[in-house]
Order: structure tokens, then sequence, then C-alpha cells
């Protein structure tokens, strides 16, 4: 931790945004795994689901648009076999 009083606010700033961004993306990992585990008929409902819930991640800044991007196009390509 840092000697100045700035630096030690930024650290403590820094452990709540990790905080924030680890759920964030705990949740992103969990749709994902669910809609790989899902049947076809509820893969569509829960591909929506997932779809909002990577977009919001991106609102947030916890991933980049672009991997984002990558993630959706992958599940979209398994709900679409």
């Amino acid at each position: 931790m840092g000697n100045h009083k700035s630096a030690i606010k930024r650290a403590k700033q820094d452990k709540v945004k990790s905080l924030r961004n680890k759920g964030v993306k705990t949740q992103v990992k969990n749709i994902i795994k669910s809609l790989r585990t899902a049947d076809s008929d509820a893969a569509k409902t829960v591909f929506i689901k997932a779809q909002s819930v990577i977009d919001k991640a991106v609102k947030k800044g916890v991933i980049h648009k672009k991997t984002a991007s990558r993630k959706i196009s992958r599940l979209a390509k398994i709900v679409a076999d």
C-alpha cells in the first residue's frame, strides 16, 4: 500500500472496483455455462439473457467491446446448431 494519502485512497478504490468487476465477470461466466448446458428449446431464451448480461458488462467497462462481440458470436453459433 502507498505512503501518500492519495495512494492509500486509490488502493481502497481499486479493491472495491475489483470486487464489483469480479462479480460481473462471474455472472457472465455462469450465464455462458448455463447456455452451453441448456437443451435446444431453452437455449434461445438463455441466449437472449446471456446477450443482455454480456452487453451490460461492456457498458460497465468490465469487459472490452470486441471481447463481448466475440463471446456473443460464438454463443449464437451454438444456438444456431
